[in-house]
């Protein structure tokens, strides 16, 4: 082969190469699809808030996965599993009195939970909900609603409906193992005989 074919296919190869890591993007995104499937209803939420710009919402979500995609949830003691399934349970018996107190008590008991699982600090929840957004794309929303609920004016209907919706990336944060990060999924484990069914139904509101 002549050295001309021989510098012709390389670069040909290199094309290859590079179109492909431009489609899969930085973070082992794997390019839309993969983005699609790993992120579910956050890819939709990111493009919402780029204005529909996908280059935009896809370039966010793959760097979430480029600073989070190798994080490894370290694991909670059983003691300290039992401590936080207690107060979970503490909270929605507080709600019937106090449901603005027994939401904001909710948001800071994840973001505890979360720091213990190795995710970023409290302090940092934007940062802290990006990096659950890559590991638990499907309850992270539940996070966000809780939090936005404790910073606004919001109606007990509101509240009870975010504080069921947090309850999934607890389960998911409090039984799941390191080990074996997608084998939880919401509601296969109720503990104490208590599931969602008999959550939070405030005194007054005739139910």
């Amino acid at each position: 082969m002549s050295t001309v074919l021989i510098v012709v296919a390389l670069v040909a190869v290199f094309a290859i190469v590079v179109a492909a890591v431009l489609y899969a993007g930085p973070g082992r995104g794997g390019g839309r699809r993969g983005l699609k499937r790993r992120f579910g209803p956050e890819y939709e939420l990111a493009l919402t808030r780029h204005d529909g710009d996908t280059k935009a919402a896809e370039r966010e979500l793959n760097e979430r996965v480029k600073r989070h995609g190798d994080l490894r949830p370290q694991p909670l003691a059983n003691e300290t599993r039992e401590l936080y399934l207690a107060q979970w349970a503490g909270l929605q018996e507080r709600f019937v009195d106090s449901p603005v107190k027994a939401v904001a008590e909710a948001d800071q008991l994840l973001a505890r939970l979360a720091a213990e699982r190795g995710f970023p600090e409290a302090a940092q929840y934007e940062e802290q909900l990006a990096a659950l957004s890559v590991h638990h794309a499907e309850h992270v929303g539940g996070y966000r609603r809780v939090h936005r609920a404790t910073r606004g004016q919001s109606s007990t209907e509101e509240l009870r409906e975010a504080m069921v919706e947090s309850r999934a990336l607890f389960e998911a944060l409090v039984h799941t193992r390191p080990e074996d990060p997608l084998a939880h999924r919401a509601g296969a484990v109720e503990r104490g005989g208590r599931g969602r069914g008999h959550l939070l139904k405030p005194k007054g509101s005739g139910a």
